[in-house]
């Protein structure tokens, strides 16, 4: 309990995915062996540290007592619409033979093999995401106990916008191509449509045009993020057809381009290179019209860049006088009134793809039949569990090579068929896990409903900045799908965030540009060299603690040098948690000194004599008195508040305080005992 409430503080390894199973093959170890024994290092380095957590609730994402309820669930999502397949654009390590998220992208080449990302179509899982969309958005506003900055990048991830749908004609066919714009107000401006590479009507209009396979293979080059698309060249293929302006009636040309999403929208759009970036720097590539409708005081400069900021409306006929926000809405009335267009919401947000082609997550619990088709794979069959005897020798996933494994019997006709052999995204078990810690020992349901009402929603959250756009948005609608499917009661899982800074610390490299251990290093003067071979060490910059980088403290060396103690005084008093903490030798030093003189200073204190006292303090006793609850509640608020540095430093005053106190009559002795007792 903590100040008469019950309180839960659990522990969970969120221990599948790609980089254990790259890490253990590296080391020529099974993923599970490796996993499990950082693990176990981990939880005795944190039992070392003394922190309060209940181990008894301790949960760990890749054992099949936990990912069974997963599998479970999935089932549910299937049954109820939410969990659906197609066909999706991924990005494709063609040595690996796998799909990489988008993060694993660098320069357009696989992080792991460094060779060329394509773009490929693959059969995936999803989730309905966005059908809560609208919801996910909404409930920011109830979070009233996170950053703003969390509720403002995950608004604007969600991305709604409003906006105009309306179709153009192609001149010579029957097809039109839809689009859908959020700037209706630049319609006059418009110079060339442009559809997404893989828009149903591409190959139709491309038709066997030379150079059009060759485009679609560049297309394919490079990563699928919106970043990676953002930032490459804009390049565009033209149809030879042409549009015709639903308001002018004037023609203009229909190209294909790299830089329009088939996701977003209707995957196509009419291109304004006067007010937008992207489609300045393709029109100026392919030296189309450049007609600016939208013009600031002081008029507009188009010879570099395009103008995207307020202004009235011009060379827009009707509209002409008009501020941006009137003429997007005089626009959607007339095309409504027409009935050549509707006004219309889209949401940025995609639906979530979970499949991943890797051997290290949980599996996914369907069946692929001929006869069948896509199979669930019964309840009471679950846990779906991993082979152990696989092997890595060869590229792609492990679990296409398992045909032991892989080939069963349908649960319906009981014919020959195969399992899924893509694995969950891990967000999928660190979506759920806030349930599971309220009853982690169910073995019938991931919660009980009586449980789950009793401890959610979450009081307090506390995780890294860098979660809180997918960990945490997906954490979200993982309740809500819960939700509605009859699991749990609330509508989001944490009430309060804090977001804690990172812990820091300088990077050193040798003259091949080498990191180097913060233990091979020897500082003196100002320089440094290698412990080893005296060697100069170049002093790089202070940045997050990375085992790549090499500059980790080990816990166990600190914890045997310096104590736990001294070490969690040493994080607390360094700096607000909400920035981040460099972790200096200096630091961890001047911590350790405290804490023994504290210790010598309750060791050595005679307090004798105090028992018992019930008479009139002095006012000296008096002082030392409200120092010491004056500290108490100082504290204490400093604490709820996150004010960890300020709460140490309050500590220290007390320390010098009581220290200075040299206790005479009973009365005296009495005050110092409650001061030393605190």
């Amino acid at each position: 309990t903590a100040k008469g409430f019950n309180v839960i503080h659990p522990m969970g390894w969120d221990a599948f995915g790609l980089p254990a199973e790259n890490a253990a093959i590296e080391r020529n170890e099974h993923p599970k062996k490796w996993t499990h024994e950082n693990i176990a290092a981990m939880r005795t380095q944190l039992q070392s540290m003394g922190l309060s957590i209940d181990w008894d609730r301790e949960v760990a994402t890749c054992d099949a007592d936990y990912y069974r309820h997963e599998q479970a669930m999935f089932l549910k999502f299937l049954e109820k619409g939410i969990a659906y397949r197609k066909e999706s654009i991924v990005n494709w390590d063609p040595v690996d033979n796998t799909v990489l998220a988008n993060e694993q992208v660098i320069d357009g080449k696989g992080w792991r093999t460094g060779a060329p990302v394509e773009r490929r179509k693959l059969n995936q899982w999803f989730l309905k995401i966005t059908d809560y969309a609208e919801e996910l958005l909404s409930c920011l506003d109830q979070l009233e106990r996170w950053p703003e900055k969390v509720r403002i990048m995950q608004a604007n991830w969600i991305g709604k916008s409003q906006g105009l749908q309306f179709k153009w004609d192609i001149i010579g066919r029957e097809e039109k191509i839809e689009v859908f714009t959020t700037r209706p107000d630049t319609l006059f401006g418009a110079s060339f449509l442009a559809l997404a590479p893989d828009h149903p009507l591409s190959a139709k209009l491309a038709g066997e045009k030379t150079g059009f396979d060759a485009f679609q293979q560049e297309c394919r080059a490079g990563g699928t993020s919106e970043a990676a698309i953002e930032q490459a060249e804009k390049i565009g293929f033209d149809t030879g057809f042409k549009a015709t302006h639903p308001l002018l009636g004037r023609e203009v040309p229909v190209y294909i381009a790299n830089f329009i999403l088939m996701d977003y929208g209707t995957g196509a759009i009419f291109g304004v290179p006067a007010h937008d970036q992207r489609d300045y720097e393709f029109a100026t590539k392919y030296k189309l019209e450049i007609l600016p409708v939208v013009l600031p005081e002081g008029g507009i400069d188009l010879s570099k860049e395009s103008y995207n900021g307020p202004g009235m409306l011009a060379n827009s006929q009707w509209l002409d006088g008009m501020n941006v926000e009137a003429a997007k809405a005089e626009v959607i009335k007339r095309c409504e009134e027409g009935k050549t267009g509707f006004g219309t919401t889209q949401f940025r947000l995609r639906d979530w793809g979970v499949s991943r082609q890797r051997y290290w997550g949980c599996p996914i619990p369907v069946v692929h039949c001929e006869a069948c088709g896509v199979v669930p794979v019964p309840e009471d069959q679950l846990p779906v569990t991993l082979p152990e005897d696989v092997s890595f020798d060869k590229p792609g996933n492990p679990l296409e090579h398992h045909p032991t494994w892989k080939n069963v019997d349908c649960p319906n006709c009981k014919k020959a068929a195969r399992r899924e052999t893509d694995t969950f995204d891990t967000f999928f078990e660190s979506s759920w896990y806030q349930f599971r810690y309220c009853d982690p020992k169910n073995e019938n349901l991931p919660v009980a409903r009586e449980k789950s009402k009793y401890w959610m929603p979450v009081e307090q959250y506390i995780g890294g900045v860098e979660h809180a756009v997918l960990h945490l948005l997906y954490a979200r609608f993982f309740t809500k799908i819960m939700r509605d499917c009859g699991y749990v009661d609330c509508d989001e899982p944490f009430l309060g965030l804090f977001t804690q800074g990172m812990v820091t610390h300088e990077t050193y490299q040798d003259s091949e540009g080498k990191w180097v251990f913060l233990a091979d290093v020897v500082k003196k003067d100002g320089a440094a060299v290698h412990a080893q071979s005296g060697e100069p060490i170049k002093i790089g910059a202070t940045i997050k603690m990375s085992k790549s980088k090499k500059n980790v403290v080990d816990p166990e060396d600190i914890l045997e040098t310096y104590g736990a103690d001294a070490a969690r005084l040493f994080i607390l008093s360094d700096s607000p948690p909400e920035r981040d903490l460099e972790w200096t030798e200096s630091g961890i030093e001047g911590a350790w000194r405290f804490v023994n003189k504290v210790y010598s200073v309750i060791r050595d204190i005679e307090v004798s004599g105090a028992d018992g006292f019930s008479g009139e303090y002095s006012p000296k006793a008096l002082e030392l008195r409200r120092l010491t609850h004056k500290t108490v509640k100082g504290v204490g608020e400093d604490i709820e508040a996150f004010h960890m540095n300020k709460a140490v430093a309050k500590i220290r005053e007390f320390y010098n305080g009581f220290t200075a106190f040299h206790a005479g009559g009973a009365d005296e002795k009495a005050a110092l005992a409650e001061a030393v007792k605190v």
